[in-house]
């Protein structure tokens, strides 16, 4: 079965905001490129995905210039397509289904900008759509709300996704599973 990744708003958008400075994973470029590595590798089709709200007049709006991937990533190649979006999930607002469905893909691994937000709503509708879905933690990151801490997100999207939605994976354990040393 053919297999892709899906890397949802690891974007600039995210580092020129306020809350960059409480986000759980600052680095969260490491883990990415990891699973980019791992993923390239196997030969499997990779999939970027860029969050945009134009005329917002915000960071998300391109014409702010941050609508693009964090420069740490070692982001895309010539075959691997850039989507943007402008709703949640990477699937309403793109042709990420019809390119999935033409590559054969059969499962995603997703990873990305906000865990509980974008990556999960991805990882909802994936699943819905009969892809066999697998959500990397490790290889997202998210902010606290209001009370809750960005563990505590961490821990709920874990808790709502695993064995409904998603397999729950880390970086490591899909490095292991096809024997390729990490970056």
């Amino acid at each position: 079965m053919n297999r892709a990744l899906i890397v949802v708003d690891v974007q600039e958008s995210f580092r020129a905001r306020p809350l960059w400075d409480e986000i759980s994973d600052p680095g969260i470029a490491e883990p990415v490129n990891r699973l980019v590595a791992l993923a390239r590798a196997a030969g499997d089709r990779i999939f970027w995905v860029l969050h945009t709200e134009p005329g917002s007049g915000d960071v998300f709006d391109p014409r702010s210039g941050h609508v693009r991937l964090l420069e740490e990533l070692d982001g895309p190649r010539p075959d691997e397509a850039v989507l943007y979006k402008t709703s949640h999930n990477a699937f309403t607002t793109t042709n990420l289904q019809q390119l999935l469905t033409e590559a054969g893909v059969g499962e995603m691994w997703v990873c990305g900008i906000r865990t509980e937000q974008c990556v999960e709503t991805t990882t909802r509708v994936g699943s819905d759509l009969g892809y066999r879905m697998v959500f990397v933690t490790d290889a997202t990151a998210t902010n606290p709300i209001g009370d809750l801490s960005a563990a505590a997100i961490i821990e709920r999207t874990e808790a709502v996704l695993r064995d409904r939605f998603a397999r729950i994976a880390s970086v490591a354990e899909l490095e292991a599973e096809l024997e390729v040393s990490p970056v």
